[in-house]
């Protein structure tokens, strides 16, 4: 039954429907990338092309959110009793087709910023945008949705971890390097990270719906393990760059994020149930926020200091 919404708490559904804790994911590859522009490219920033291509990502990221939201409902994987950010339909009253044409709302606003970045770039991005722009449409949505495959992780890396980063790359140097995409690397990872620690959260709830996400093929206990890999290999790969002379030693900001990684994965051990296993959820996210936005201040102290 539809609840409606007051006046007063009505904002706060809407911001809760974009899922305001995941947007970092969109934000901090941006910030990475366009550090890396910075200091590898050969001219000054275009802060336009900065900010639009931020403002289109994170649109980008609060449609995916909402088709999940609408997609999840329609499959009845969504109920009041549902542990997790998403509700706005089945617990705050949101019409599902509501859900559906404000995500399309804001890929149709993505879109006009995105030619606006080819009109200054290159049009090639396009084929690139439009590509994104399905896979964040069919991550939940379209009869075989990839995040019910064992593929979620790898596609959520490559597009919202290393793609993003090579395309705020590119806008501000016309290129993609070797080290764009060496240091694109960790981002990939953490980006995994988070849609591992939602699947291990959720790993009952989804085998029971008939999912068969990496997290259920290889069982609770080894997802837990690839999930320390992901946190893991990230912060090795930056210090081995650094040791091999692909990056100053300001890089090895990026230790200072290291006790969240800890407690997501301690906490993953820990407990099991849902609710119990939230605060590993935003610790990944957070994880994957200030890893990103250190190394991108580490590369440009770098710049400013050597």
């Amino acid at each position: 039954m539809q609840q409606t919404i007051k006046a007063d708490e009505g904002w706060r559904i809407w911001w809760q429907l974009t899922r305001p804790h995941t947007l970092t994911a969109a934000f901090a590859p941006v910030f990475l990338g366009t550090m890396i522009a910075l200091t590898y490219g050969n001219g000054p920033l275009h802060i336009p092309l900065f900010l639009a291509l931020l403002i289109a990502s994170i649109l980008i990221q609060m449609a995916t959110n909402m088709f999940n939201e609408y997609y999840d409902f329609k499959r009845g994987l969504d109920t009041e009793e549902s542990i997790g950010i998403g509700g706005a339909i089945v617990r705050n009253g949101v019409k599902p087709k509501t859900v559906l044409n404000l995500a399309f709302l804001l890929y149709g606003i993505s879109v006009l910023i995105g030619i606006y970045i080819c009109i200054q770039t290159s049009w090639l991005l396009a084929v690139v945008g439009i590509v994104s722009m399905l896979i964040g449409y069919y991550y939940t949505g379209g009869p075989y949705p990839i995040a019910y495959t064992p593929f979620g992780e790898l596609v959520s890396g490559v597009v919202m971890g290393m793609l993003l980063i090579l395309i705020a790359f590119y806008i501000q140097t016309g290129t993609v390097t070797g080290h764009a995409i060496l240091l694109s690397i960790p981002s990939m990872l953490l980006v995994a990270a988070i849609m591992m620690s939602n699947n291990i959260r959720d790993l009952e709830g989804d085998k029971r719906s008939g999912r068969k996400t990496l997290a259920i093929l290889v069982g609770r206990a080894n997802a837990i393990t690839i999930l320390m890999l992901f946190f893991l290999i990230s912060y090795v790969w930056i210090i081995g760059l650094v040791l091999f002379g692909q990056l100053t030693f300001w890089a090895i900001l990026v230790l200072l994020s290291v006790r969240k990684p800890i407690k997501a994965i301690t906490t993953f051990r820990k407990y099991t149930q849902p609710l119990q296993v939230m605060p590993a959820m935003k610790e990944t996210a957070v994880t994957n926020t200030v890893f990103g936005l250190l190394l991108g201040i580490g590369i440009l102290f770098g710049y400013l200091f050597s």
